[in-house]
């Protein structure tokens, strides 16, 4: 039996020399991402929307100890990211790993006010827009520039696994389409000794995803409790663990997995929201 020392046990989670591009890195799980990778030596990127919530992230990690930088992007926009990975190849190095994190809700469930008869196409368009055709565009420009031994880690949602009454028509949509995505990508880049995966989180609290708050109220903590068998949300320190293993050598054999991280929320047969 190999017995392991402690060096190679802090080795399976070390990003010592990588350099790891997060979209979505200004909030929530893509900031919560961005600091476990700067914890486990990464130098890494951020990338968001807002410059000033950038800023403040790239601030945080590097007060911690960390290396970062930070740009502002909308991966919305078409090209968008496309230039901004070059400037990162140009300022910073060439990224070796790339989470493609960014997403929005997208308006109400139809619980609420987003019943099928009167979403908007703008609704479904914006949401389109940034968790499925950013999501594309990010992963095929992170295929540009990586090279072998890359990574590629993409954020969908338990939402995109099942059907799931309490979010919107075109999240659920887009995060299911990102899976099949991921899938046949995974298959091409292995080629190329590129891995992609993605991660499937439940329900967290700490993320901007709804109305851009990251505060939940204690009813609707409860609602959301009521639908997880471990009875309660999960917290930003509780994804960090599942996205590092994503893209560190401990999962080294992994490519084409969907990893839900969701409380048991998948192994119910049946949910009473």
């Amino acid at each position: 039996m190999t017995r392991l020392t402690d060096p190679d046990l802090a080795g399976l989670t070390s990003l010592a020399g990588d350099i790891v591009v997060v979209t979505g890195a200004s909030s929530g799980i893509g900031q919560a991402a961005a600091e476990i990778y700067a914890a486990a030596g990464a130098t890494v990127v951020v990338l968001g929307r807002s410059a000033d919530r950038v800023s403040g992230v790239v601030g945080d990690i590097v007060s911690a100890g960390g290396t970062a930088h930070g740009y502002p992007v909308d991966v919305a926009v078409r090209g968008a990211i496309d230039a901004v990975l070059a400037r990162v190849v140009a300022e910073v190095g060439r990224p070796t790993v790339v989470v493609a994190n960014a997403g929005i809700a997208g308006g109400a469930s139809y619980r609420g006010a987003g019943r099928l008869a009167d979403y908007t196409d703008a609704e479904w368009d914006e949401v389109v827009a940034t968790n499925l055709t950013g999501t594309f565009e990010t992963v095929r420009a992170a295929a540009r520039v990586l090279e072998p031994g890359g990574r590629i880690l993409v954020t969908s949602s338990t939402a995109g696994m099942r059907t799931d009454p309490m979010v919107s028509y075109a999240y659920v949509s887009t995060k299911a389409a990102i899976l099949n995505f991921v899938r046949q990508t995974a298959l091409e880049l292995a080629e190329r000794g590129i891995r992609v995966n993605a991660i499937a989180p439940g329900p967290f609290k700490g993320t901007r995803i709804g109305d851009g708050r990251t505060e939940i109220s204690a009813e609707d903590e409860a609602m959301w409790a009521s639908t997880i068998p471990l009875g309660r949300m999960g917290t930003m320190a509780e994804i960090q663990g599942p996205m590092l293993f994503l893209v560190s050598p401990a999962s080294a054999f992994v490519t084409g997995a969907i990893l839900p991280v969701d409380g048991g929320a998948l192994a119910l047969s049946h949910t009473s929201f």
